[in-house]
């Protein structure tokens, strides 16, 4: 295979990977919300605040400014050793 064929070929995977992505992620919305307080070290879905990148980089259990996806409706009821969960960040 020719390095352009090649290099077509990963451009077109990872638009699909992409648009995959994206579907997930809007499937997510409707029936999730975001929970904050409520992911273990390194588990958190996205947006761990100061110090971290996004998924997967939460430096605490229960960090405040880390969040998970929940089913819509139940992060206020979710209890951890920090509290309940939020659905707005909490300060640490």
């Amino acid at each position: 295979m020719s390095d352009k064929k090649l290099r077509a070929a990963f451009a077109i995977a990872g638009a699909f990977a992409a648009a995959c992505s994206l579907a997930e992620t809007a499937q997510a919305a409707k029936s999730e919300e975001k929970c904050f307080g409520v992911s273990l070290k390194g588990k958190n879905d996205c947006a761990a605040g100061p110090g971290t990148s996004c998924a997967g980089t939460s430096k605490t259990d229960y960090q405040g400014g880390a969040w998970k996806y929940v089913p819509k409706g139940t992060c206020t009821s979710i209890v951890t050793p920090k509290g309940k969960g939020s659905l707005e960040p909490i300060a640490d």
